[in-house]
């Protein structure tokens, strides 16, 4: 409303100091005509705004709003929000009560999962097309198929298909017993254990990922001059030094930006941990969130479930809060960014 009063005193002021100079004023049939031509960047322009105002911004502002009122379910009825300041991030930075505990639980899992899923899949990534893109591999199109083939398939098709292989009666625990690996009345605790759930997410993520890095590092392996290579071995240098004084340096260089928001997307990983693990599991009978929840996934189970609005939202904001700082801080104090052409 505010622009809309704005644009329309801007332009009957227009029109005034138009008229005013004896020149032509356009009317409203001549307005529209404009917009296919000269003001044709307003045509096109209003309604990705008018979206993004709609669809981000409104709910961003309903979300920061909502975190300091007391908006939630209790019993069976929704109560109108009462305001109550920052009682809400006072609850989730006490470590004594039930909600405090939980959070610093499992804002550190969230922390620990990014890194490992994060450089986990850059380092596997690496070593992958390192291997694929040296001189001595052969049918070097036919492992890069591979590896592209695997990302064609519905991520979320992949893991509900490892889910179900990796319950107490799935094909992976019925196989095991039937190579007498396993004891027939028992099975490996993939999702049963906290420590088998953390790891086994890990390491699927490992799985889904690791074709997704090949492909980023593959484009830049391929233009590292290869001027360098060659004068590094006319110098004397051996294979481990050309990896560590060229190739690492000109790949974390160029990746770094890629890094940084990879880690962020781990951070709101949704898919991997809610269509794999659920959060399980759950030890704690009174708990809202099991060993393997993320902040996201934590957010959705207390909005969907619990119906804890304004502890989702407050969640939501330090969540974001982490994020930016984190990224804005990592990435200025980064190479990509302070010696930008460098190489």
């Amino acid at each position: 409303m505010v622009c809309a009063w704005r644009g329309t005193l801007k332009s009957a002021y227009k029109a005034e100091c138009l008229a005013k100079e004896g020149r032509h004023v356009n009317n409203f049939r001549e307005d529209l005509k404009s917009l296919l031509h000269e003001n044709l960047q307003r045509l096109l322009m209003t309604p990705p705004m008018v979206f993004i105002a709609l669809f981000t911004i409104l709910p961003l502002i309903f979300m920061i709003c909502m975190a300091f009122t007391n908006y939630s379910k209790i019993g069976e009825h929704l109560v109108l929000f009462d305001w109550v300041g920052l009682d809400n991030f006072k609850t989730l930075f006490d470590s004594s009560s039930i909600l405090g505990s939980t959070f610093w639980s499992v804002l550190g899992w969230t922390l620990v999962w990014a890194f490992f899923a994060t450089f986990s899949n850059y380092i596997f990534g690496m070593i992958v097309s390192l291997l694929i893109n040296r001189k001595g591999t052969r049918a070097k199109g036919f492992w890069r198929f591979c590896f592209v083939l695997s990302c064609a398939v519905p991520m979320f098709v992949s893991l509900l298909i490892m889910r179900t292989m990796l319950q107490p009666e799935g094909a992976i625990n019925v196989l095991l017993r039937n190579l007498g690996l396993i004891a027939q009345d028992a099975s490996l605790p993939f999702f049963t254990d906290p420590t088998w759930a953390r790891v086994t997410v890990i390491i699927i993520n490992i799985w889904v990922g690791v074709p997704y890095t090949l492909l980023q590092l593959t484009g830049v392996l391929q233009n590292i001059p290869e001027d360098l290579y060659e004068a590094a071995r006319v110098d004397g240098a051996n294979a481990v030094q050309i990896f560590f004084k060229i190739t690492l340096p000109y790949m974390l260089y160029v990746t770094t930006p890629y890094l940084i928001t990879t880690f962020t997307g781990n951070v709101n990983n949704f898919n991997v941990i809610y269509l794999l693990s659920g959060g399980d599991p759950v030890t704690d009978v009174g708990a809202t969130a099991g060993k393997t929840d993320l902040l996201v996934t934590w957010l959705y189970k207390l909005t969907i479930d619990k119906q804890y609005y304004n502890i989702g939202a407050v969640i939501g904001i330090l969540t974001f809060i982490i994020l930016a700082i984190g990224a804005l801080i990592t990435y200025r104090n980064s190479k990509s960014y302070k010696e930008e052409g460098g190489f």
